[in-house]
């Protein structure tokens, strides 16, 4: 099953509901600064690049400065989300189902989450089994290098019983949850995601000091 559609469709109603200027979890970015990363990184290859490739990055940032800027009032805001909303231009990589999926799935999911957990009241969504079943797909894809900085061995599992070896080592730290939460755990909102820790004292702290995500 396609899960990006729906979740696209999800985050720009949860932009919508926040409004330009609510907090979340992005450090130093409200919502208008979300919205404008989620439209730049579909239409302009410049700032879909920018996060990975430095010379790029300052073009990045300036773009999405402005953008977020000129998306500051409640009307323009709402273009800026409807147009994200519309999808990627025929021309991007990601008009391609395939890349869509790969590069989207995770992404929405968070971002949603990145608003919704910013505020002081909030709860974990009901997820569709097949969805949370595809989230944990692209969870393991990339566990290995969302982990990578950490100097520990990274067990992922499921309270359903499948587990994942992220990252081997001599000293090793389990992390329970549903496969949402693992999924926001490894994109680094460890503040926020419901998981357990199953471990040793010091490896436990170690890993809550560790950077974790991109």
């Amino acid at each position: 099953m396609h899960f990006v559609d729906p979740s696209r469709e999800v985050l720009a109603e949860t932009l919508l509901a926040a409004g330009p200027n609510a907090p979340t979890l992005c450090e130093g970015w409200q919502t208008k600064e979300l919205a404008a990363h989620l439209y730049l990184r579909e239409h302009r290859m410049s700032a879909a690049l920018g996060a990975f490739i430095k010379p790029l990055a300052a073009r990045a940032d300036k773009a999405l400065e402005e953008t977020a800027q000129k998306a500051s009032t409640t009307e323009s805001y709402a273009k800026l989300v409807r147009a994200f909303r519309a999808g990627p231009p025929r021309l991007s990589p990601m008009h391609l189902k395939a890349v869509d999926n790969s590069a989207n799935l995770s992404e929405y999911f968070v971002h949603t989450e990145d608003i919704r957990r910013a505020s002081d009241r909030w709860a974990p969504r009901a997820l569709d089994s097949d969805y949370s079943d595809a989230l944990w797909a692209e969870l393991i894809k990339r566990a290995a290098i969302l982990y990578r900085g950490v100097d520990l061995g990274i067990v992922l599992v499921r309270p359903d019983g499948p587990r994942h070896v992220a990252k081997r080592a001599p000293v090793s730290v389990a992390i329970v949850g549903e496969p949402c939460e693992l999924l926001l755990h490894a994109h680094g909102r460890t503040g926020h995601a419901l998981v357990m820790y199953e471990g040793q004292p010091d490896a436990v702290a170690l890993l809550e000091s560790a950077e974790i995500g991109l």
